[in-house]
């Protein structure tokens, strides 16, 4: 599949803003945090939240008609998503609005409110992908417990970078959430690296084509000037640009930050953190096979 920057954006700064907001939310459940603090993460975290629903209009065709992608919710994951997010962001303005305010019953209810829409973005956002069946490496738990586990530990290292400068007694807590985030989001991205090597495609050329014969080999590609088949349903990089989007991604996802949280350096971990979730999400969708490629692979 072909990586849309709009998409890795929308994911990934989308997924680091529910992540960031739990962190907040759980912090205010579990101590006493400064209320600014609180305004502030909350004003972050809808900061991101915001950016990520920014860049998903430029992967559409005709912004004017975005409204309508709510229209499907009752099939349709993607529908789902476009109405949690901005339910989420509601709540994540209200929950900063009433911190500042001080008025705790009221935040905690938008809180409580606020960290279920959060999670419930997490699933739709994961099924969007784990739902399509013929794409065998997405269509997997792994799809959705990766991207809540990746939300997660990039939202845990904003809040360290957060609470280092605003709440500092909190920043060694939320560093060791971190890590202890990142390290189960990086068992979850190495298991499905496993998982999709052993991967076979279920269709060959023989089926894709229907002509039933030992010996199939194709010397055209049929649209030799391109197509919308050739131009979004495969990356068109070459092998040394995946590999290395793979080698980011297991430097930068989890071993990288890591070691900058141990530093004491949780702004630059959450930088090469999300550096290196751009190159999961571009690797993600790279990796992902689309049968219709056992046609369109040659050009004339």
């Amino acid at each position: 599949m072909r990586p849309a920057w709009s998409v890795l954006l929308l994911t990934t700064l989308i997924g680091a803003g529910q992540g960031l907001f739990l962190a907040i939310f759980s912090a205010d459940l579990l101590s006493s945090p400064g209320r600014a603090f609180l305004a502030a993460g909350s004003a972050l975290s809808l900061l991101l939240l915001g950016a990520g629903l920014a860049a998903s209009f430029f992967h559409l065709g005709h912004p004017e008609r975005a409204w309508r992608s709510a229209a499907m919710w009752r099939t349709s994951w993607l529908s789902r998503e476009v109405i949690v997010l901005p339910l989420a962001m509601g709540l994540a303005f209200l929950y900063g609005m009433f911190q500042w305010s001080e008025q705790r019953q009221c935040a905690l209810l938008a809180g409580g409110l606020g960290a279920l829409a959060c999670l419930a973005l997490f699933v739709c956002t994961g099924m969007i992908y784990a739902c399509l069946q013929f794409l065998q490496e997405w269509h997997s738990p792994l799809t959705v417990f990766n991207y809540t586990m990746l939300g997660c530990a990039s939202g845990l290292t904003a809040a360290a970078a957060l609470a280092a400068r605003l709440q500092p007694e909190l920043a060694r807590p939320y560093a060791a959430a971190a890590l202890a985030a990142g390290a189960a989001a990086y068992a979850g991205r190495l298991a499905a690296l496993a998982r999709n090597a052993r991967l076979r495609p279920r269709s060959t050329l023989a089926s894709a084509i229907g002509v039933k014969h030992p010996k199939i080999a194709q010397i055209a590609q049929g649209a030799m000037g391109g197509s919308f088949n050739t131009r979004e349903f495969f990356h068109g990089r070459p092998r040394e640009v995946v590999r290395a989007a793979r080698w980011t991604l297991l430097a930068l996802l989890f071993p990288g930050p890591a070691l900058l949280l141990l530093a004491d350096l949780p702004s630059a971990a959450f930088l090469a953190q999300f550096a290196g979730l751009l190159a999961e999400r571009w690797y993600f969708f790279a990796e992902a096979r689309h049968p219709q490629n056992l046609y369109y692979q040659a050009i004339a």
